[in-house]
């Protein structure tokens, strides 16, 4: 089975209805979102269950309310005695993960990604930025497309797999870089539906009022050692947490690295936990020879926990023989 680790998800992973089932069906889900709506002082609960699309799209709703569903998820699958040897968090996701690991409040964090979500949009102008997707190219390939840019700045943004990278930067240089992947050879190139340029330069101004929020913020040891999307390197400390957080917003997050650092640790078994399977998706192109598993409903966690538990029987059933 090899160890456990959770994953926590990023921007791009919301829809109308997250949670619901969770909250419906355990009083320990639906006291997170309870307290997520108290924390914020709106119902962000119900703007996850109901939507609608638009308003949740909204960068400083997306970021508290994918945070919540996933916050929920992890208490869940806590009260059914499963904890993770590591975590990881995919941009947004590492507040998850720092809740989780027991380095952030929960109601700090919220506060915090919502004025993230807020810090990131007010950066750049609308219009001015963009982010794009390049598929099957490797990232030293789209890493060099982007040196070569001439009008303007761009550069790889989210390195998440071997055949997909994410580049961020001013909107005309992002354009040349697409169509330069496209004669390259890529297969596929486009330009993404999201509202700032995250993880770029750009991003400078949000990152300096974060880093003040962020040092006025109490962060403890973690409880649970965590890959950081910075570095791809372990942490365990609550300094090392927040300079993390601070860092991230304007440089890349390196998450095909972070993966092969947990397998490195000897991680085997992946679980996502909050809405979707993006990060499920990525773990397939990075290595298939791990176990990947979701929760973010009733049925995914009652097949997580079916497996977890099957996975530990052959386990211990191999160490007796």
């Amino acid at each position: 089975m090899g160890g456990v680790v959770f994953l926590f998800p990023g921007q791009g992973s919301q829809y109308a209805g997250m949670g619901r089932e969770l909250a419906d069906s355990f009083p320990t889900a639906r006291a997170a979102f309870d307290e997520a709506d108290r924390a914020l002082g709106f119902s962000i609960s119900e703007l996850c269950f109901t939507g609608p699309e638009e308003a949740l799209k909204l960068t400083e709703n997306t970021q508290p309310a994918i945070l919540t569903v996933s916050v929920a998820a992890y208490r869940v699958l806590e009260e059914k005695g499963i904890r993770p040897d590591y975590v990881a968090g995919h941009s947004l996701g590492e507040y998850s993960a720092l809740v989780a690991a027991g380095a952030l409040k929960f109601g700090d964090a919220l506060r915090l990604v919502r004025r993230r979500g807020q810090y990131m949009q007010e950066a750049v102008p609308p219009g001015e930025g963009a982010m794009a997707a390049i598929l099957g190219m490797r990232p030293g390939q789209v890493a060099e497309i982007c040196r070569k840019v001439t009008d303007g700045k761009v550069a790889p943004a989210n390195l998440n797999s071997p055949d997909q990278t994410v580049i961020s930067g001013d909107a005309a240089a992002v354009k040349s870089a697409v169509q330069q992947a496209s004669a390259d050879g890529a297969k596929r190139a486009v330009v993404l539906p999201v509202s700032a340029p995250f993880h770029s330069e750009l991003m400078r101004p949000a990152q300096e009022r974060l880093e003040k929020d962020l040092r006025g913020t109490e962060f403890s040891a973690l409880r649970i050692p965590l890959v950081t999307n910075v570095d791809a390197g372990v942490i365990t400390t609550g300094a090392e947490a927040r300079e993390a957080l601070i860092r991230q917003v304007t440089l890349p997050v390196r998450w095909e690295e972070s993966i092969r650092e947990l397998i490195e640790q000897g991680a085997g078994t992946f679980v996502e936990v909050g809405p979707g399977r993006v990060l499920c998706g990525l773990l397939r192109q990075i290595d298939r020879s791990v176990h990947s598993l979701n929760v973010e409903d009733v049925k995914s966690l009652q097949t997580a926990l079916e497996r977890l538990a099957q996975m530990r029987g052959e386990g211990a059933d191999a160490e007796a023989s």
